[in-house]
Protein backbone atom coordinates (compact mmCIF):
# COMPACT_ATOMS: atom_id res chain seq x y z
CA UNK A 1 0.00 0.00 0.00
CA UNK A 2 1.21 3.60 -0.75
CA UNK A 3 0.55 4.88 3.04
CA UNK A 4 3.72 2.17 3.79
CA UNK A 5 6.37 3.77 1.96
CA UNK A 6 5.00 7.23 0.63
CA UNK A 7 8.87 8.21 -0.51
CA UNK A 8 8.66 4.85 -2.75
CA UNK A 9 9.39 6.84 -6.06
CA UNK A 10 11.97 9.24 -4.91
CA UNK A 11 14.40 6.88 -4.33
CA UNK A 12 16.45 5.26 -7.07
CA UNK A 13 16.78 1.50 -6.99
CA UNK A 14 19.84 1.28 -4.79
CA UNK A 15 18.78 3.75 -2.61
CA UNK A 16 15.64 1.01 -1.71
CA UNK A 17 18.22 -1.72 -1.67
CA UNK A 18 20.67 0.53 0.91
CA UNK A 19 17.18 1.25 3.18
CA UNK A 20 16.71 -2.51 3.16
CA UNK A 21 19.93 -3.48 4.09
CA UNK A 22 19.16 -1.32 7.18
CA UNK A 23 16.39 -2.52 7.91
CA UNK A 24 14.50 0.67 7.45
CA UNK A 25 12.13 -1.07 4.96
CA UNK A 26 11.54 -4.32 4.23
CA UNK A 27 11.06 -6.23 0.39
CA UNK A 28 7.68 -7.26 1.57
CA UNK A 29 6.87 -3.20 1.72
CA UNK A 30 8.72 -2.40 -1.14
CA UNK A 31 6.53 -4.75 -2.96
CA UNK A 32 3.36 -3.19 -1.70
CA UNK A 33 4.73 0.20 -2.35
CA UNK A 34 5.33 -0.94 -5.99
CA UNK A 35 2.06 -3.30 -6.76
CA UNK A 36 -0.39 0.15 -5.14
CA UNK A 37 1.43 2.76 -8.17
CA UNK A 38 1.20 -0.11 -10.49
CA UNK A 39 -2.49 -0.47 -9.42
CA UNK A 40 -3.26 3.37 -9.81
CA UNK A 41 -1.31 4.25 -12.38
CA UNK A 42 -1.65 1.03 -14.81
CA UNK A 43 -5.25 1.47 -15.93
CA UNK A 44 -4.17 5.17 -17.95
CA UNK A 45 -0.18 3.93 -19.13
CA UNK A 46 -1.04 0.16 -19.38
CA UNK A 47 2.64 -0.75 -18.74
CA UNK A 48 1.94 -3.65 -17.40
CA UNK A 49 0.37 -6.57 -18.90
CA UNK A 50 1.04 -9.60 -17.00
CA UNK A 51 1.69 -8.58 -12.70
CA UNK A 52 3.68 -11.48 -10.94
CA UNK A 53 2.63 -10.29 -7.80
CA UNK A 54 1.52 -13.27 -6.50
CA UNK A 55 5.55 -15.31 -7.77
CA UNK A 56 7.29 -11.71 -5.98
CA UNK A 57 5.81 -12.29 -2.95
CA UNK A 58 6.62 -16.01 -2.82
CA UNK A 59 10.37 -14.74 -4.14
CA UNK A 60 10.34 -12.82 -1.15
CA UNK A 61 8.98 -14.90 1.96
CA UNK A 62 11.86 -18.15 0.33
CA UNK A 63 14.78 -15.63 0.98
CA UNK A 64 16.44 -12.46 -2.10
CA UNK A 65 19.65 -13.09 -2.56
CA UNK A 66 22.30 -10.46 -0.85
CA UNK A 67 22.93 -8.54 -4.00
CA UNK A 68 23.24 -5.18 -4.80
CA UNK A 69 19.16 -4.51 -5.21
CA UNK A 70 17.96 -7.06 -2.70
CA UNK A 71 14.39 -5.89 -2.34
CA UNK A 72 14.08 -3.78 -5.53
CA UNK A 73 10.72 -4.04 -7.37
CA UNK A 74 11.76 -4.81 -11.22
CA UNK A 75 9.67 -5.55 -14.08
CA UNK A 76 10.70 -7.54 -17.19
CA UNK A 77 9.97 -6.67 -20.66
CA UNK A 78 7.27 -9.44 -22.03
CA UNK A 79 10.27 -10.07 -25.45
CA UNK A 80 12.82 -12.47 -25.09
CA UNK A 81 13.71 -13.02 -21.70
CA UNK A 82 12.09 -16.36 -20.06
CA UNK A 83 10.61 -16.91 -16.62
CA UNK A 84 10.24 -20.37 -15.93
CA UNK A 85 5.95 -21.02 -15.80
CA UNK A 86 5.22 -17.33 -17.03
CA UNK A 87 3.94 -16.61 -20.14
CA UNK A 88 6.62 -15.33 -23.14
CA UNK A 89 4.28 -13.74 -25.78
CA UNK A 90 6.18 -11.39 -27.33
CA UNK A 91 3.54 -8.75 -27.80
CA UNK A 92 1.67 -11.55 -30.02
CA UNK A 93 -1.31 -13.97 -30.33
CA UNK A 94 1.05 -16.54 -31.96
CA UNK A 95 2.79 -16.60 -29.02
CA UNK A 96 -0.05 -16.13 -26.73
CA UNK A 97 -0.08 -19.31 -24.78
CA UNK A 98 3.65 -19.73 -24.81
CA UNK A 99 5.19 -20.67 -21.49
CA UNK A 100 9.07 -21.17 -20.93
CA UNK A 101 10.11 -24.35 -18.43
CA UNK A 102 13.73 -22.86 -18.20
CA UNK A 103 14.78 -18.73 -17.24
CA UNK A 104 17.34 -16.55 -19.57
CA UNK A 105 20.73 -15.89 -18.25
CA UNK A 106 20.11 -12.42 -18.10
CA UNK A 107 16.94 -13.05 -16.14
CA UNK A 108 19.23 -15.49 -13.77
CA UNK A 109 21.16 -12.42 -13.11
CA UNK A 110 18.55 -10.15 -12.01
CA UNK A 111 17.29 -12.51 -9.96
CA UNK A 112 20.98 -13.27 -8.42
CA UNK A 113 21.27 -9.39 -8.08
CA UNK A 114 18.20 -9.76 -5.55
CA UNK A 115 15.95 -7.93 -7.81
CA UNK A 116 11.76 -8.65 -7.18
CA UNK A 117 10.14 -9.50 -10.38
CA UNK A 118 6.91 -7.35 -10.14
CA UNK A 119 5.54 -8.33 -13.51
CA UNK A 120 6.04 -7.86 -17.17
CA UNK A 121 5.43 -4.83 -19.15
CA UNK A 122 3.76 -4.53 -23.05
CA UNK A 123 5.70 -4.48 -25.81
CA UNK A 124 4.94 -4.11 -29.52
CA UNK A 125 3.94 -7.19 -31.48
CA UNK A 126 7.45 -9.65 -32.00
CA UNK A 127 9.47 -6.01 -30.85
CA UNK A 128 9.35 -4.58 -34.35
CA UNK A 129 8.45 -1.17 -33.73
CA UNK A 130 9.05 2.86 -32.23
CA UNK A 131 6.12 2.50 -30.68
CA UNK A 132 4.00 0.30 -28.17
CA UNK A 133 0.53 -0.26 -29.40
CA UNK A 134 0.06 -4.35 -29.81
CA UNK A 135 -3.29 -5.72 -30.82
CA UNK A 136 -3.11 -8.35 -28.43
CA UNK A 137 -2.49 -5.82 -25.20
CA UNK A 138 -3.38 -2.25 -26.59
CA UNK A 139 -1.60 0.18 -26.49
CA UNK A 140 0.88 2.01 -23.85
CA UNK A 141 0.48 5.21 -23.67
CA UNK A 142 3.15 8.25 -22.30
CA UNK A 143 2.74 9.56 -19.16
CA UNK A 144 3.52 13.25 -19.89
CA UNK A 145 0.82 13.01 -22.04
CA UNK A 146 -1.76 10.11 -22.83
CA UNK A 147 -2.13 10.95 -25.85
CA UNK A 148 1.31 9.77 -26.80
CA UNK A 149 3.15 7.05 -27.21
CA UNK A 150 6.04 6.15 -24.87
CA UNK A 151 8.03 4.98 -27.65
CA UNK A 152 9.15 1.54 -28.68
CA UNK A 153 10.05 -1.34 -28.34
CA UNK A 154 10.50 -0.71 -24.93
CA UNK A 155 7.65 1.36 -24.40
CA UNK A 156 6.25 -0.41 -21.50
CA UNK A 157 9.27 -0.03 -19.28
CA UNK A 158 10.08 3.35 -20.07
CA UNK A 159 6.27 4.38 -18.91
CA UNK A 160 6.27 1.97 -15.96
CA UNK A 161 9.62 3.56 -14.63
CA UNK A 162 8.14 7.31 -15.66
CA UNK A 163 5.47 7.05 -13.99
CA UNK A 164 6.71 5.83 -11.07
CA UNK A 165 6.07 1.85 -10.94
CA UNK A 166 9.65 0.82 -10.53
CA UNK A 167 12.75 2.66 -10.50
CA UNK A 168 14.54 0.42 -12.87
CA UNK A 169 13.10 -2.00 -15.81
CA UNK A 170 14.46 -4.25 -18.24
CA UNK A 171 14.81 -3.63 -21.88
CA UNK A 172 15.85 -4.55 -25.50
CA UNK A 173 17.30 -3.01 -27.91
CA UNK A 174 17.97 -3.75 -31.33
CA UNK A 175 18.29 -0.60 -33.29
CA UNK A 176 16.92 2.18 -30.20
CA UNK A 177 14.26 0.34 -28.17
CA UNK A 178 15.98 1.24 -24.84
CA UNK A 179 16.82 4.70 -25.94
CA UNK A 180 14.21 5.92 -28.15
CA UNK A 181 11.61 5.10 -25.16
CA UNK A 182 14.14 6.49 -22.53
CA UNK A 183 13.88 9.52 -24.57
CA UNK A 184 10.39 10.28 -25.00
CA UNK A 185 9.95 9.60 -21.32
CA UNK A 186 12.13 11.11 -20.01
CA UNK A 187 14.47 8.83 -18.33
CA UNK A 188 17.68 7.80 -18.97
CA UNK A 189 18.29 3.97 -21.34
CA UNK A 190 21.52 2.75 -22.04
CA UNK A 191 22.78 0.45 -24.93
CA UNK A 192 25.74 -1.83 -23.02
CA UNK A 193 28.87 -2.96 -25.61
CA UNK A 194 27.58 -6.08 -27.73
CA UNK A 195 28.20 -9.00 -25.93
CA UNK A 196 28.68 -7.09 -22.91
CA UNK A 197 25.70 -8.91 -21.07
CA UNK A 198 24.78 -12.38 -21.83
CA UNK A 199 21.44 -13.53 -24.53
CA UNK A 200 21.64 -17.34 -23.49
CA UNK A 201 21.46 -19.81 -22.71
CA UNK A 202 19.62 -21.50 -26.38
CA UNK A 203 21.57 -18.47 -28.68
CA UNK A 204 24.83 -16.76 -28.74
CA UNK A 205 23.74 -13.32 -30.16
CA UNK A 206 20.73 -11.73 -30.41
CA UNK A 207 19.39 -10.30 -33.90
CA UNK A 208 22.97 -11.42 -35.90
CA UNK A 209 24.21 -9.17 -33.17
CA UNK A 210 22.10 -6.00 -33.38
CA UNK A 211 20.16 -6.29 -30.19
CA UNK A 212 21.14 -6.29 -26.63
CA UNK A 213 19.74 -6.01 -23.42
CA UNK A 214 19.92 -4.17 -20.12
CA UNK A 215 17.73 -1.29 -18.15
CA UNK A 216 15.83 1.30 -18.40
CA UNK A 217 16.28 3.92 -15.02
CA UNK A 218 15.87 6.95 -13.60
CA UNK A 219 19.52 7.46 -12.84
CA UNK A 220 22.78 7.02 -14.06
CA UNK A 221 24.31 4.73 -11.20
CA UNK A 222 21.18 2.29 -11.32
CA UNK A 223 22.03 1.64 -15.00
CA UNK A 224 25.73 1.25 -14.16
CA UNK A 225 25.30 -1.10 -11.22
CA UNK A 226 23.25 -3.49 -12.90
CA UNK A 227 25.56 -3.55 -15.68
CA UNK A 228 28.19 -4.67 -13.02
CA UNK A 229 25.79 -7.11 -11.44
CA UNK A 230 24.53 -8.61 -15.04
CA UNK A 231 27.71 -8.28 -17.27
CA UNK A 232 30.15 -10.89 -18.49
CA UNK A 233 30.24 -13.62 -20.55
CA UNK A 234 28.56 -17.30 -20.31
CA UNK A 235 29.82 -20.80 -21.41
CA UNK A 236 29.25 -21.27 -25.58
CA UNK A 237 29.57 -17.64 -26.36
CA UNK A 238 30.55 -17.16 -29.80
CA UNK A 239 32.93 -13.82 -28.76
CA UNK A 240 33.30 -11.94 -26.11
CA UNK A 241 34.39 -8.03 -25.35
CA UNK A 242 37.25 -6.46 -23.83
CA UNK A 243 36.43 -6.61 -19.86
CA UNK A 244 35.97 -3.29 -18.34
CA UNK A 245 38.70 -1.59 -16.45
CA UNK A 246 36.90 -0.73 -13.49
CA UNK A 247 33.58 -0.89 -12.25
CA UNK A 248 30.86 0.51 -13.96
CA UNK A 249 29.07 2.14 -10.90
CA UNK A 250 32.89 3.95 -10.44
CA UNK A 251 32.88 4.68 -14.11
CA UNK A 252 29.10 6.67 -13.21
CA UNK A 253 30.46 8.62 -10.58
CA UNK A 254 33.76 10.20 -12.02
CA UNK A 255 34.34 12.79 -14.31
CA UNK A 256 35.54 11.12 -17.56
CA UNK A 257 38.59 14.17 -18.54
CA UNK A 258 38.68 15.64 -21.42
CA UNK A 259 36.97 14.16 -24.15
CA UNK A 260 36.71 14.74 -27.58
CA UNK A 261 33.20 15.33 -28.62
CA UNK A 262 31.76 15.17 -32.58
CA UNK A 263 28.51 17.32 -32.54
CA UNK A 264 26.04 15.88 -35.16
CA UNK A 265 22.23 17.67 -35.07
CA UNK A 266 22.19 16.76 -39.28
CA UNK A 267 19.28 13.38 -39.60
CA UNK A 268 20.58 10.87 -41.56
CA UNK A 269 19.21 10.24 -44.57
CA UNK A 270 18.36 13.83 -44.95
CA UNK A 271 15.54 13.09 -42.40
CA UNK A 272 14.13 16.50 -40.54
CA UNK A 273 14.78 17.35 -36.97
CA UNK A 274 12.47 18.82 -34.51
CA UNK A 275 14.48 22.37 -33.48
CA UNK A 276 13.69 21.41 -30.12
CA UNK A 277 15.61 18.14 -30.38
CA UNK A 278 18.21 20.39 -32.22
CA UNK A 279 17.96 22.82 -29.55
CA UNK A 280 19.11 20.50 -27.07
CA UNK A 281 21.92 18.85 -28.69
CA UNK A 282 23.60 22.38 -29.35
CA UNK A 283 22.92 23.17 -25.35
CA UNK A 284 24.33 20.17 -24.42
CA UNK A 285 27.36 20.64 -26.51
CA UNK A 286 28.11 23.88 -24.74
CA UNK A 287 27.67 21.93 -21.88
CA UNK A 288 30.41 19.76 -22.03
CA UNK A 289 33.00 22.29 -23.90
CA UNK A 290 31.72 24.24 -20.64
CA UNK A 291 33.20 21.45 -18.29
CA UNK A 292 36.40 20.90 -20.44
CA UNK A 293 35.65 18.93 -23.22
CA UNK A 294 36.61 19.35 -26.83
CA UNK A 295 33.59 19.84 -28.62
CA UNK A 296 33.25 20.64 -32.19
CA UNK A 297 31.01 20.16 -35.01
CA UNK A 298 31.57 16.57 -37.06
CA UNK A 299 29.23 14.54 -38.71
CA UNK A 300 30.38 10.48 -39.26
CA UNK A 301 30.50 9.36 -42.87
CA UNK A 302 28.33 6.48 -43.42
CA UNK A 303 25.41 5.21 -45.66
CA UNK A 304 22.69 5.52 -43.29
CA UNK A 305 20.66 4.32 -46.05
CA UNK A 306 22.58 1.03 -46.44
CA UNK A 307 22.41 0.36 -42.59
CA UNK A 308 18.58 0.68 -42.53
CA UNK A 309 18.13 -1.43 -45.59
CA UNK A 310 20.50 -4.04 -43.75
CA UNK A 311 18.60 -4.07 -41.06
CA UNK A 312 15.19 -4.58 -42.70
CA UNK A 313 17.01 -7.49 -44.42
CA UNK A 314 18.47 -9.12 -41.56
CA UNK A 315 15.43 -8.68 -38.74
CA UNK A 316 13.24 -10.16 -41.96
CA UNK A 317 15.19 -13.53 -42.04
CA UNK A 318 14.96 -13.68 -38.79
CA UNK A 319 11.59 -13.01 -37.72
CA UNK A 320 10.62 -15.34 -40.95
CA UNK A 321 12.66 -18.47 -39.53
CA UNK A 322 11.29 -17.91 -35.42
CA UNK A 323 7.95 -17.51 -36.67
CA UNK A 324 8.54 -20.97 -38.97
CA UNK A 325 9.92 -22.27 -35.92
CA UNK A 326 7.01 -21.09 -33.58
CA UNK A 327 4.77 -22.46 -36.07
CA UNK A 328 5.99 -25.81 -36.32
CA UNK A 329 6.64 -26.21 -32.13
CA UNK A 330 2.56 -25.28 -31.93
CA UNK A 331 1.68 -27.14 -34.97
CA UNK A 332 0.07 -23.37 -36.50
CA UNK A 333 -0.77 -23.79 -40.36
CA UNK A 334 -0.79 -20.24 -40.46
CA UNK A 335 1.18 -18.62 -38.42
CA UNK A 336 0.86 -15.15 -40.15
CA UNK A 337 -3.16 -15.17 -39.67
CA UNK A 338 -1.88 -14.81 -36.22
CA UNK A 339 0.42 -11.47 -37.00
CA UNK A 340 0.12 -8.26 -37.30
CA UNK A 341 -0.57 -6.72 -40.80
CA UNK A 342 2.75 -5.13 -40.79
CA UNK A 343 4.67 -7.88 -39.39
CA UNK A 344 3.03 -10.40 -41.39
CA UNK A 345 4.65 -8.11 -45.26
CA UNK A 346 8.10 -8.00 -43.11
CA UNK A 347 8.08 -11.96 -42.95
CA UNK A 348 6.61 -12.54 -46.58
CA UNK A 349 9.99 -10.15 -47.35
CA UNK A 350 12.09 -12.08 -45.62
CA UNK A 351 10.91 -15.49 -46.93
CA UNK A 352 11.52 -14.31 -50.32
CA UNK A 353 14.80 -12.84 -50.37
CA UNK A 354 18.13 -15.35 -51.26
CA UNK A 355 20.38 -16.24 -48.51
CA UNK A 356 22.67 -13.73 -50.92
CA UNK A 357 20.56 -10.55 -49.75
CA UNK A 358 21.75 -12.07 -46.14
CA UNK A 359 25.00 -12.04 -47.03
CA UNK A 360 24.94 -8.62 -48.43
CA UNK A 361 23.35 -7.22 -45.14
CA UNK A 362 26.34 -8.51 -43.43
CA UNK A 363 28.50 -7.13 -45.10
CA UNK A 364 26.68 -3.58 -45.26
CA UNK A 365 26.58 -3.36 -41.38
CA UNK A 366 30.51 -4.28 -41.37
CA UNK A 367 31.73 -1.56 -43.52
CA UNK A 368 29.22 1.17 -41.61
CA UNK A 369 30.92 -0.32 -38.59
CA UNK A 370 34.86 0.28 -40.03
CA UNK A 371 33.60 3.44 -41.27
CA UNK A 372 32.39 4.39 -37.47
CA UNK A 373 35.66 3.13 -36.50
CA UNK A 374 37.99 5.54 -38.05
CA UNK A 375 35.43 8.25 -37.04
CA UNK A 376 36.37 7.31 -33.75
CA UNK A 377 39.65 7.32 -33.49
CA UNK A 378 39.17 11.06 -34.24
CA UNK A 379 36.52 11.15 -31.56
CA UNK A 380 36.12 9.78 -28.44
CA UNK A 381 31.99 10.31 -28.13
CA UNK A 382 29.66 11.65 -30.95
CA UNK A 383 26.55 13.79 -29.44
CA UNK A 384 23.03 14.36 -31.25
CA UNK A 385 19.91 14.71 -30.55
CA UNK A 386 18.05 11.76 -29.18
CA UNK A 387 15.30 11.53 -31.53
CA UNK A 388 14.16 13.79 -34.42
CA UNK A 389 11.14 14.47 -32.90
CA UNK A 390 9.04 14.54 -29.44
CA UNK A 391 6.54 11.45 -28.76
CA UNK A 392 4.12 11.45 -31.31
CA UNK A 393 0.75 10.88 -30.79
CA UNK A 394 -0.53 7.28 -30.67
CA UNK A 395 -1.94 5.35 -33.86
CA UNK A 396 0.79 7.93 -35.76
CA UNK A 397 3.20 4.64 -36.24
CA UNK A 398 0.67 1.86 -35.96
CA UNK A 399 1.84 -1.84 -37.06
CA UNK A 400 -1.96 -2.48 -38.66
CA UNK A 401 -1.00 -1.21 -41.85
CA UNK A 402 0.75 -3.50 -44.22
CA UNK A 403 2.33 -0.95 -46.32
CA UNK A 404 5.79 -1.97 -44.87
CA UNK A 405 7.92 0.68 -46.91
CA UNK A 406 5.66 3.69 -45.45
CA UNK A 407 6.09 1.90 -41.77
CA UNK A 408 9.82 1.66 -41.87
CA UNK A 409 10.19 5.42 -43.56
CA UNK A 410 7.67 6.58 -40.71
CA UNK A 411 10.13 4.27 -37.76
CA UNK A 412 13.75 6.16 -39.38
CA UNK A 413 12.39 9.39 -39.66
CA UNK A 414 11.71 9.32 -35.64
CA UNK A 415 14.76 7.42 -34.86
CA UNK A 416 17.06 8.10 -37.31
CA UNK A 417 20.83 8.40 -34.83
CA UNK A 418 20.58 5.42 -32.49
CA UNK A 419 20.75 2.60 -35.09
CA UNK A 420 24.17 2.76 -36.06
CA UNK A 421 25.21 1.98 -32.64
CA UNK A 422 23.70 -1.19 -32.76
CA UNK A 423 25.45 -1.59 -36.33
CA UNK A 424 28.67 -1.20 -34.75
CA UNK A 425 27.94 -2.83 -31.43
CA UNK A 426 29.61 0.41 -29.46
CA UNK A 427 27.72 2.01 -26.12
CA UNK A 428 24.71 4.52 -26.35
CA UNK A 429 22.99 5.94 -24.38
CA UNK A 430 19.56 8.06 -24.57
CA UNK A 431 20.27 11.08 -21.75
CA UNK A 432 17.15 13.39 -20.50
CA UNK A 433 17.53 17.03 -21.81
CA UNK A 434 14.57 18.96 -20.60
CA UNK A 435 11.37 19.42 -22.41
CA UNK A 436 9.69 20.61 -25.45
CA UNK A 437 7.87 23.77 -25.97
CA UNK A 438 4.84 21.05 -25.93
CA UNK A 439 5.79 19.81 -22.43
CA UNK A 440 6.96 16.14 -23.78
CA UNK A 441 10.71 15.40 -22.69
CA UNK A 442 12.95 15.59 -24.71
CA UNK A 443 16.62 13.78 -24.87
CA UNK A 444 20.02 13.85 -26.32
CA UNK A 445 21.99 10.76 -27.33
CA UNK A 446 25.67 9.98 -26.89
CA UNK A 447 27.48 6.69 -28.36
CA UNK A 448 31.20 5.82 -28.37
CA UNK A 449 33.13 2.81 -29.89
CA UNK A 450 33.22 -0.48 -29.16
CA UNK A 451 33.27 -1.78 -25.44
CA UNK A 452 34.20 2.07 -24.24
CA UNK A 453 30.85 1.73 -22.25
CA UNK A 454 32.38 3.52 -19.24
CA UNK A 455 33.18 6.22 -20.79
CA UNK A 456 29.08 6.94 -21.95
CA UNK A 457 28.88 5.92 -18.28
CA UNK A 458 31.14 8.64 -16.99
CA UNK A 459 29.48 11.00 -19.21
CA UNK A 460 26.12 10.24 -18.97
CA UNK A 461 27.37 10.85 -14.52
CA UNK A 462 29.03 14.10 -15.16
CA UNK A 463 25.67 15.47 -17.08
CA UNK A 464 23.56 14.22 -14.51
CA UNK A 465 25.69 15.80 -11.85
CA UNK A 466 25.27 19.29 -13.86
CA UNK A 467 21.59 18.97 -15.20
CA UNK A 468 19.61 16.49 -12.99
CA UNK A 469 16.52 15.65 -14.24
CA UNK A 470 15.69 13.03 -11.51
CA UNK A 471 12.81 15.68 -10.18
CA UNK A 472 11.25 16.39 -13.42
CA UNK A 473 8.56 13.87 -13.10
CA UNK A 474 5.23 13.92 -15.66
CA UNK A 475 1.76 14.83 -13.97
CA UNK A 476 0.45 12.68 -11.22
CA UNK A 477 -1.66 10.09 -12.76
CA UNK A 478 -4.58 8.58 -10.95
Amino acid sequence: MAEIFPGYETHDGLALAELVRRGEVSAGELLDAAIARIERANPFVNAVIAPLYDRARNAIAAGLPQGPFAGVPFLLKDLGQMLPGERLSFGSRLFADYVPDRVSTLTARYLAAGLVVAGKTNTPELGCSITTEPALFGPSRNPWNLAHTPGGSSGGAAAAVAAGMVPIAHGGDGGGSIRAPAALCGIYGFKPSRARNPVGPDIGESLDGLSCNHVLSWTVRDSAAMLDATHGPEPGDPYQIVPPERPFREEASRDPGPLRIALSTLGPMGVPVDSDCVAAAQEAGHLLAGMGHIVEEATPDYDADAIHLAWRILIGAILAVQIAGRAKAAGIADPLALVEPVNAAWIEEGRRRPATDYFRAEMMIQTAGRRMGAFFNRYDVLLTPAMAAPAPHLGALSSGTPDLDRFYRDTFALSPFTAIFNATGGPAASVPFGLSRGGLPIGIHIGADLGRDGTILALSGQIERTRPWRDRRPPALG
